[in-house]
Formats: C-alpha cells, sequence, structure tokens
C-alpha cells in the first residue's frame, strides 16, 4: 500500500478531516450569524423609523404601532446579540421564539406562503445556538461566580 494512502486512512488523518469539517462549518455559521445578523437589523429599522411598508403590515394585523416599535426593539437587540460571541447563543434561543411568532402570523395574518422564510432562519438560528453554547454558559458561570464572591 502506498504510504500516502497509509496516511489518510489513520485515525490521525480521520481527526484532521473531521476538524477541517468543523472549521468550514464554524466559519459557515459565523457568515451566518452577520448576515443574520443585517438581515434582523434592518427589518428592525425598518419598524424603528415606522417606514411605511412596517406600518402598513402592521395595520393589516391591525396590531398597534406600540407592537411594531416592541417587535423592531426585539430584533435590533436580537441583531446586536448575534455579534457578541457571549451572547449569540442566548440571542439565537430568543430569536427562535420571535421568529416562530412571525411564522404564525405570516400563516394566520397575512400570506401564508411567506412563513417558511421565519421557519428557516429558526433552524439557522438553533445551528447558531449549538455551535455558541460553551462562550454562553462560560459567560453564565462567570457572572454566577461573581455574584456569589459578592454575597460572601
Amino acid at each position: 500500500m502506498p504510504k500516502s494512502t497509509l496516511a489518510r486512512n489513520t485515525p490521525a488523518a480521520d481527526s484532521g478531516t473531521r476538524a477541517e469539517g468543523r472549521g468550514r462549518g464554524a466559519v459557515a455559521l459565523a457568515v451566518a450569524r452577520v448576515v443574520l445578523a443585517l438581515f434582523l437589523g434592518f427589518s428592525a429599522f425598518a419598524k424603528l423609523t415606522a417606514h411605511e411598508s412596517a406600518v402598513e403590515s402592521f395595520d393589516r394585523m391591525g396590531w398597534s404601532q406600540f407592537a411594531m416599535y416592541t417587535i423592531g426593539g426585539l430584533e435590533m437587540a436580537g441583531a446586536i446579540a448575534l455579534l457578541i460571541p457571549a451572547l449569540a447563543a442566548l440571542a439565537a434561543i430568543a430569536l427562535c421564539g420571535l421568529m416562530a411568532g412571525a411564522s404564525v402570523v405570516q400563516l394566520t395574518l397575512l400570506d401564508r406562503a411567506n412563513a417558511i422564510m421565519p421557519a428557516l432562519l429558526i433552524v439557522v438560528l438553533v445551528l447558531i445556538a449549538r455551535e455558541r453554547w460553551d462562550r454562553t454558559a462560560a459567560l453564565v458561570a462567570l457572572v454566577r461566580g461573581r455574584a456569589r464572591g459578592s454575597r460572601q
């Protein structure tokens, strides 16, 4: 057997290939976090500035401008938090709830065909939450440690 074939079939070579695959996946999720943050930021901006398209959508649903500003604020907070490594998993989980609500609203009040987009975003958000959870867990441990230290 040629030496190059033996080298490829060793456990070390296999783990290197797996690490390389994880590296590409991590890069893809990092790009997805930035793209998703931009998408949500633009969506939030439209709501927070009362852009006519946002006002029209909320009028069609029969919802108040308060709801529009609240959802815009939640989207903007989530978009910003997605870009902060220690908060990305928590933001992704919270945004899953927001996207689930958006999907239900599309199905029941607006255009059924558009309900698929928030549902697909949930899949990406779950992957981001899973990939970034270790940093969020470390932040929680740090905060808990400081909270215990201040009580003593």
